[in-house]
């Protein structure tokens, strides 16, 4: 997903010089294309993301389109107060960019785990939030914010992500996107797990369960009406994310759920409400705290019984 971020973003910048990128010091083999072909719209601030944070906003309201970027939860927890009081408040044109959500740093600990950024995030007014889930996406993310006023916040993978889509030439901001029509159980996936959403899906056929799929590419506005739609077709709606469960993905369909009479019961899969404690990579991490594909389809399958 960077590398396709970034092809993306330096096609955008080449159009409009107003597009900005700040670095936290890391990522030189996949940003340098984009420095290399626009030296003057690159600034690296160093290993000092609260400071990143606090220019990118002053670029910002001086008129300028700013991408900032970093690693898992460093552009996010390590610079909070700079995004709410500097950014979010202002309404400042700032694109926060986290390279790395979930486990994708598996192996160098719950330091560098982003697994609660999304419910953190997500309780700021004026905050859009993005989590694709493949390569079709974040480009159409990336396209979509940078037309988009405000702050945002994009959680992608790092790489290797499975496409999901050919093509998506209706891509909305705040829109869910079907992937298959199935039916009494419904499958709402953010983020890069959707790749493990395949897996349990193909487990769940063999076992004569049809899951509805959808894909949340937009966290924050939620897509309320095809949440309510589900809901009143459909016996049990799962959601799964690479996130802790209070305050993420999950809860936000809650939140939706919890003003529908007679609506479909709701199953919650990610971390509970816990830090990780294992180190690995991410797909042995994924396995370990119930969200591997293999995971997914047993939870659903013990639901549904």
């Amino acid at each position: 997903m960077r590398d396709t971020f970034i092809r993306t973003l330096t096609e955008l910048a080449d159009k409009n010089p107003n597009i900005e990128v700040v670095s936290g010091d890391l990522g030189f083999g996949v940003l340098k294309p984009f420095w290399e072909s626009h030296p003057n719209q690159f600034v690296n601030a160093g290993i000092a993301e609260q400071n990143l944070t606090s220019v990118a906003a002053g670029m910002a309201l001086e008129g300028k389109t700013v991408f900032t970027y970093s690693i898992g939860n460093f552009p996010t927890l390590r610079c909070l107060e700079q995004i709410r009081n500097d950014c979010a408040y202002h309404d400042a044109n700032v694109k926060v960019i986290c390279v790395g959500g979930g486990f994708v740093y598996g192996s160098l600990g719950m330091s560098h785990h982003a697994t609660e950024d999304i419910a953190i995030m997500r309780s700021l007014p004026n905050v859009t939030i993005f989590c694709p889930g493949d390569l079709v996406e974040a480009e159409a993310v990336t396209r979509a914010i940078a037309d988009y006023p405000g702050t945002c916040y994009v959680r992608l993978g790092r790489g290797g992500e499975k496409q999901i889509h050919s093509s998506l030439p209706d891509f909305e901001i705040g829109k869910a996107i079907p992937v298959s029509k199935g039916e009494k159980i419904a499958i709402f996936s953010t983020g890069a797990i959707f790749e493990e959403i395949e897996e349990a899906k193909d487990i769940l056929r063999k076992s004569g369960i049809n899951p509805t799929v959808y894909t949340f590419p937009t966290v924050k506005p939620i897509d309320t009406k095809v949440i309510k739609e589900i809901a009143s077709t459909h016996d049990i709606i799962v959601t799964c994310e690479e996130h802790n469960l209070p305050g993420g993905f999950g809860s936000a369909v809650a939140e939706v759920l919890a003003e529908v009479p007679n609506h479909a019961r709701l199953v919650r899969i990610g971390m509970n409400d816990q830090y990780c404690t294992l180190v690995g990579d991410q797909k042995y991490l994924r396995h370990q705290y119930g969200m591997s594909g293999k995971k997914i389809a047993e939870r659903i399958i013990f639901e549904v019984k």
